[in-house]
């Protein structure tokens, strides 16, 4: 299974953390105060040696008793000093470092949303869940200990030592012996530790994958039995997944043994060296004493290292997998071409942070006062902004007559008599203009998915889009709302190009129903009015137009909350709210991609005849399948290779187009025969 799209260049830790500090710049002054805390009571720890060397050789070589208590209160007092500075840093850095990661967290939601849906189609959602949640979360305990630790303990065995050679300095030079074997080592460890920790999260986003896949395809799971190769799969992940972990803790093992047994050993020398000295009498026992003393209250700080170090590496590459998402090209949230205000290069915390709100669902009672939805109850739907309410338009273009004249059937031209040519930037409705599209990810010798179609939707009017399967119709209903950019050519509505329209614009005209609706876990009501409206009454006319009335009938009506996915409704359930959604905000054009496929005839034609009344004030583009469906079109445009080879009448193009016969017939041979 594929970790991430594209692995990273090799980049020092030091570099990759440093990318942190747009999010610790606010809080530094608490961050670099509770460091200088942390400094000062790890000093105070080295003091204590020192008032050991003077009980020793004063009250104690004297027999002074009074001497020896007037220490033991020195020893108490700076004992309970340096807890009490070490709780005091616990708690300045508890809520800032809370309030970083929340930030990231946030940070990174809002340029999820904002990333082009062919960056989705190559993530898997599991690796996105682990950087928004494990990695986040080790970077905030990397904050909170390593980072500090890391100087403190640095600054403290520095002291230390200085203490320790002006103490004696032959016992010095024994004590830092171990130094140069053990730097060595850890330059080796943190190589090799990276290496396993960033294989260590990537098979984590890889397990979390998994796991979200089976709880949201349990019924496939269960309705197949495959249950046990699902178990499988995830041991096989699992299994990895610990391989690594234990990788990771013989990596670590390895550099504490050296860590710890080089500075025991000698210590151990330094104690014999020592004994002989003060036996010779070169040496009194207070220093020896302090001396040790001061060895052991650096065990600590050395024996560390390591697992600082470790900890270190594992938020470097949190550091980079995070980054990894936030470095992707956003969305530009204006026109092609003018800077966008989230492009990389803005610190993270200086882009905007404006989020929408969602129209509330809307009581039984229409009268009811319908407030805006608690994001923090339904984070789903947070930074949906509704669409406000467009008024009707009144439409002078005729809908009658096809492009290039009644009974031709109009071979994907946009031209014919007095309709202007691709150039015309008069055109009224939508248009498309040579648009060819290959997808981002697809080799550059590959053949384009749309190759030059040439189409025009004239203002008012409705035309259904039909295909074969795999011709290319769901992608050029996604061109519209710029799910994904045109390879080349362009797309106009009104004349004006969508590209040069920010996308937020853009939206607000364009509305789109996919055939494979989705719901949030929120209310029917909150989920229905994503698509814009104003309250009660444009709930209650999308819910009326999409035939979804039996959303009154749930047990809290439209305040009922729909579950994840919305599995607990229907498919033709789920697929009308998906339709009640495209049509509450009145959109001036409306995307339908096969939009009734899960409806019962019944219920299809209820809603095709309802949907007729609001695509008279609509232009609509109509992906179908059924003549039912085709029926509700104008014109229909047959796409087959790509290209728009035939517009016209649907009983046109019965007479005239033996491909379009064949799709209506639903006769597979024939299908696959145009196919070929």
């Amino acid at each position: 299974m594929p970790t991430t799209p594209h692995p990273p260049e090799p980049r020092s830790a030091v570099r990759t953390l440093l990318r942190l500090w747009p999010y610790v710049r606010p809080v530094r002054a608490r961050l670099f105060t509770a460091a200088f805390i942390a400094i000062v009571a790890s000093c105070i720890g080295l003091v204590i040696p020192l008032v050991l060397k003077w009980m020793v050789d004063g009250p104690v070589a004297d027999r002074d008793p009074a001497g020896v208590w007037l220490g033991a209160l020195y020893l108490l007092l700076l004992g309970l000093a340096e807890a009490l500075l070490f709780g005091f840093r616990r708690w300045l850095v508890a809520r800032p470092l809370s309030h970083v990661e929340a930030e990231m967290r946030a940070d990174l939601y809002r340029h999820l949303q904002r990333l082009p849906v062919a960056f989705h189609d190559r993530w898997p959602s599991g690796q996105l869940l682990s950087r928004a949640t494990t990695d986040l979360m080790l970077l905030r305990m990397f904050l909170a200990f390593p980072l500090t630790f890391l100087l403190v303990n640095g600054v403290t065995i520095l002291v230390g030592v200085i203490i320790m050679l002006v103490q004696d300095w032959a016992l010095g030079l024994v004590i830092l012996i171990p130094a140069v074997p053990v730097l060595i080592t850890c330059a080796v460890f943190e190589k090799r530790y990276s290496a396993a920790a960033r294989r260590a999260q990537d098979q984590v986003g890889d397990l979390t994958t998994v796991v979200e896949e089976s709880v949201l395809g349990i019924r496939i799971i269960k309705g197949f039995g495959r249950h046990r190769s699902q178990a499988r799969a995830f041991r096989e992940l699992s299994g990895r997944l610990r391989g690594t972990e234990l990788h990771k803790a013989r990596l670590l093992a390895t550099i504490l043994g050296v860590i710890v047994t080089l500075p025991e050993v000698a210590i151990g020398a330094a104690l014999v060296l020592g004994a002989v000295q003060v036996a010779d009498g070169s040496l009194s026992a207070g220093t020896l004493v302090a001396f040790l003393s001061t060895a052991l209250a650096l065990r600590w700080p050395v024996d560390s290292i390591g697992f600082l170090l470790a900890m270190s590496q594992e938020a470097a590459t949190a550091t980079e997998r995070y980054f990894e998402v936030m470095d992707a090209e956003p969305e530009s949230p204006r026109a092609a071409g003018s800077r966008a205000t989230g492009a990389m290069g803005v610190p993270p915390l200086e882009r905007s942070r404006e989020w929408g709100r969602v129209g509330a669902a809307a009581p039984r009672n229409a009268e009811r006062r319908v407030d805006p939805p608690d994001e923090s109850r339904n984070p789903a739907l947070a930074g949906c902004r509704p669409r406000p309410p467009v008024p009707p338009k009144r439409h002078d273009c005729p809908r009658d007559g096809g492009l290039g004249g009644p009974g031709d059937g109009g071979h994907g031209g946009l031209g014919g008599p007095g309709d202007g040519g691709p150039g015309d930037g008069g055109l009224g409705g939508l248009v498309f203009h040579g648009v060819r599209f290959r997808y981002p990810d697809a080799s550059p010798d590959s053949p384009p998915v749309l190759d030059g179609i040439d189409l025009h939707i004239r203002r008012g009017e409705s035309l259904a889009l039909v295909g074969a399967t795999g011709s290319g119709k769901t992608t050029l209903t996604a061109l519209v709302p710029r799910l994904h950019e045109v390879t080349s050519g362009r797309i106009t509505l009104d004349g004006t190009d969508i590209a040069e329209m920010s996308r937020e614009e853009l939206r607000s005209r364009v509305a789109v129903a996919f055939e494979e609706p989705t719901l949030f876990s929120a209310s029917v009501g909150e989920n229905v009015l994503m698509g814009g409206g104003a309250g009660a009454d444009d709930l209650g006319r999308a819910l009326a137009v999409a035939q979804a009335d039996f959303a009154h009938a749930l047990p809290q009506g439209v305040d009922t909350q729909v579950g994840e996915q919305g599995l607990s409704l229907s498919g033709g359930q789920r697929q009308r709210l998906a339709l009640a959604r495209a049509v509450v905000g009145r959109p001036d054009f409306l995307v339908l991609d096969d939009p009734l496929s899960a409806l019962d005839v019944h219920t299809e034609a209820a809603v095709e005849a309802a949907l007729r009344r609001v695509l008279a004030d609509t232009t609509a583009l109509i992906v179908a399948h059924r003549p039912s469906t085709v029926l509700l079109a104008d014109r229909v445009a047959l796409l087959s290779g790509g290209r728009i080879t035939a517009v016209g009448t649907h009983h046109e193009l019965l007479r005239t187009h033996p491909e379009y016969a064949h799709l209506m017939s639903g006769d597979p041979a024939g299908e696959q025969e145009y196919q070929r």
